[in-house]
């Protein structure tokens, strides 16, 4: 099997977050899929059935198994098909696990700019307030270093995330993660990751995000949990809205030497639940071949 290996959330090889895009042109055994995502060796690797009637369906796995639905790996995808001829900006849907994904593709001086994809309903979930001392703690952090002004909650767009609100930005570098304390919590929470998060400014925000239950210790630049941040931040009032749209920008990967940038826009007036759309650049890194053993 042909892949690539593509850089999303960035316009540069070697930063934001490294996906495997598999273009598949029949069926492909679970076995042999997984087999070709721990080869490939990114957070995450999509495989995309070849593109019809305006639609793709798509699988995607970690290293170690089969995940609903990715972030980053859907703006690969996106750009893979741009740049094969496959798609050319009219209206795609990726049929994921998660449910049905619009894509849309900005374009500059023809070529692929940004991708952007529809994510799922935002769904939240509480966090018993018994659980922030022990996610403070799994992140190397003491308890009062949490924001009690921004919410600790689970939420998904695509992924279930608990997303862990710290006082300052600057507190993300010192962060001292326990991957077994993590992977403990995630289970009893029932999230793929912890995703620590910070403000910097009013539509800006720092984020880490640690998955060691879905075999990624790090996930460089996420995506799902982006938009799941900036919608649930949304709905709780605390970003502005210009015509019914609040617009921020999460930065993540710096603390890995990968920085990316995951632009989100949630439009609140698109019927009874907000649209949650994230959007990033990305850029093809290298291409390869594969045969099973």
């Amino acid at each position: 099997m042909n892949y690539c290996e593509v850089s999303a959330f960035t316009r540069t090889p070697g930063l934001g977050n490294r996906a495997g895009v598999v273009l598949t042109e029949h069926p492909v055994e679970d076995v042999y899929m997984q087999q070709l995502a721990r080869h490939i060796g990114a957070p995450e690797t999509a495989f995309v059935e070849q593109p019809e009637g305006g639609a793709v369906r798509v699988r995607y796995f970690t290293p170690t198994q089969e995940v609903e639905f990715c972030g980053h790996a859907t703006v690969a995808l996106g750009l893979v098909l741009a740049q094969r001829g496959l798609w050319r900006g009219q209206p795609m849907t990726v049929q994921s696990m998660a449910g049905d994904v619009p894509l849309s593709l900005e374009t500059e001086a023809g070529l692929p700019e940004r991708i952007w994809m529809q994510q799922p309903k935002l769904r939240v979930r509480p966090v018993a307030p018994a659980l922030r001392k022990p996610l403070a703690e799994a992140l190397g952090l003491d308890a009062r270093m949490l924001d009690r002004r921004l919410p600790l909650r689970a939420a998904f767009t695509g992924l279930w995330s608990v997303f862990v609100p710290l006082v300052d930005a600057r507190l993300l570098e010192t962060l001292q993660p326990d991957l077994g304390s993590i992977s403990a919590l995630s289970e009893q929470l029932q999230v793929g990751s912890v995703y620590a998060y910070a403000p910097m400014g009013t539509t800006t925000f720092a984020a880490r995000d640690f998955a060691p239950l879905l075999g990624i210790p790090e996930d460089p630049v996420t995506g799902s949990s982006g938009g799941a941040l900036i919608a649930m931040l949304t709905d709780h009032g605390l970003l502005p809205l210009q015509s019914n749209c609040a617009r921020a920008t999460v930065l993540q990967g710096h603390h890995l030497g990968t920085p990316g940038e995951v632009h989100v826009e949630v439009h609140t007036s698109a019927g009874p639940a907000p649209q949650v759309w994230v959007g990033g650049c990305a850029v093809l890194e290298r291409e390869g071949r594969w045969t099973p053993c």
